[in-house]
């Protein structure tokens, strides 16, 4: 029961440091937008995609294997984190070098500095992210959760602090460094201090040879998350130049920011899951038919809302015309991103990673293909087109596994998607209609009234269903 407790204890703390965290850096971005404008925007988050995609290789999977080794045999926590520490301490030098030199060579000046700064970020981040894997495997997520809401202030306090002096755009990614900094120090600290452990580095060769062993799956999947995730913004700023990747990060970002929701709502799920894999498969199909169901009627009024009011929502990061299309088809995407979190988190909890990992490879293929095949013709758009075809594809794949799994079957859901369609539908008009007369935000109370009332009439949702909704989130 002790455990029980502590594990439902540390995903409360993730859930609303990461809700918190994510209010934080979407906000923080609105203010970037508005300040810097598309193509300083673009050169900023194409330095952070650059230094995101190699930071790949100094993790190596290592984060995930060090938090389940730790996990099995406490113990032993110091032999596993001296081991991986010495491995890293290599790699971030190595990894830190040839960003820099593929930079000098790639990019223009002004843009190889924004990189060098950005990439005294991805060493410390990666150490961080060590120790606090560390930490995962005492089952402690106290002092992670907390860290990621202090650094997210320190970037949002120290970026507004170089907004108001004027200072030139290497200075806001130093406002990161800064906070990644306070990370690692932070994180080193838990590390040493509360859960009494040594952070010398030590090379044990068949200790090393065991965490490459262990964390090489990790890895792959790792490779293929990062650049699905990353790879098209620095193609789109390679092929079309910055301010297109400015506008793409418009649409990005504010898809990011709200993957919160299902993350929330699916951070019991896994667990139960789990259980239910071992001991009953007939609730574990019932559990995702009622996750997927739920995600759809959440799903919806998002899509229809953001896709009505995108030329309305534009404008706030100071953004015109040539944004409002990228973010209609990207927002679409939103849908399958949603679906496929309790589809991803079946497969995980059964025992099918190389699945998730073979289709997040055969996605990642399909994604780079239409990317240089689109983005020449269609700039953005065509970005957020691979962006809405890739994430369809993610969650088809998903659905194939999952059936090899249980008895799934779709007709239950695609009942559900049928009314909360109609009702979206009528929303949607709503708000389209209304933003025209009336204030946006005066549309959107009415418009996700009308939403509710429709739901309820086509019976798409019921009084239980909306208590269990509602649960759910309370229990995350």
């Amino acid at each position: 029961m002790i455990k029980v407790a502590n594990i439902a204890k540390n995903t409360s703390y993730l859930t609303l440091a990461l809700i918190i965290q994510k209010v934080i850096s979407f906000s923080y971005f609105v203010i970037l937008a508005r300040f810097l404008g598309l193509e300083a925007l673009g050169q900023y988050y194409t330095a952070i995609a650059f230094t995101t995609i190699f930071s790949i290789f100094i993790d190596l999977g290592f984060t995930n294997a060090l938090t389940r080794e730790v996990a099995k045999a406490q113990e032993r926590a110091s032999e596993w984190l001296a081991s991986v520490l010495a491995v890293k301490l290599w790699l971030a030098a190595g990894t830190f070098l040839v960003a820099l030199i593929v930079a000098y060579f790639v990019y223009d000046y002004n843009l190889a500095v924004l990189i060098a700064v950005s990439s005294l970020s991805m060493v410390l981040d990666s150490f961080t992210s060590t120790f606090f894997a560390v930490a995962r495997g005492f089952h402690n997520l106290k002092y992670e959760s907390v860290a990621s809401v202090i650094f997210q202030l320190i970037v949002l306090g120290g970026g507004l602090i170089v907004l108001q002096l004027g200072w030139p755009l290497p200075a806001l990614l130093g406002a990161v460094a800064f906070a990644s900094a306070f990370n690692f120090l932070f994180s080193g600290f838990i590390v040493r201090q509360r859960l009494k452990l040594s952070i010398r580095p030590r090379w044990d060769k068949e200790r090393i040879r065991k965490v490459f062993t262990i964390s090489w799956p990790f890895a792959l999947y790792n490779v293929f998350q990062r650049l699905y995730t990353y790879l098209d913004s620095l193609i789109l700023g390679f092929i079309t130049g910055f301010g297109q990747v400015g506008i793409y990060q418009i649409a990005f970002k504010l898809i990011f920011a709200l993957q919160f929701l299902p993350m929330a709502f699916t951070a019991s799920l896994y667990p139960a899951m789990s259980a239910y894999w071992q001991s009953n498969r007939d609730q574990l199909k019932v559990t995702l038919e009622r996750a997927l169901n739920y995600l759809i009627i959440i799903s919806l009024p998002i899509i229809f809302g953001i896709f009505f009011l995108a030329d309305k929502i534009v404008p706030l990061f100071k953004a015109g015309e040539e944004a409002v299309w990228p973010l209609r088809i990207s927002i679409l995407a939103l849908f399958f991103i949603f679906l496929n979190f309790p589809v991803g988190s079946l497969l995980n909890a059964c025992d099918r990673q190389q699945r998730n990992t073979a289709n997040m490879g055969i996605v990642l293929t399909l994604s780079v293909i239409l990317n240089f095949i689109l983005i020449p013709r269609y700039q953005a758009v065509g970005a957020s087109i691979t962006v809405l075809v890739s994430n369809a594809l993610m969650l088809t794949l998903g659905i194939i596994g999952a059936k090899g799994i249980v008895k799934y079957s779709a007709k239950k859901n695609l009942q559900v998607l049928l009314k909360a369609l109609m009702a979206a539908a009528l929303m949607g008009l709503v708000v389209y209609w209304g933003g025209k007369y009336i204030h946006v935000f005066a549309a959107v109370i009415l418009g996700a009234i009308t939403y509710a009332l429709a739901l309820f009439a086509v019976g798409g949702i019921k009084k239980a269903d909306l208590l269990s909704i509602l649960s759910s989130f309370k229990r995350a």
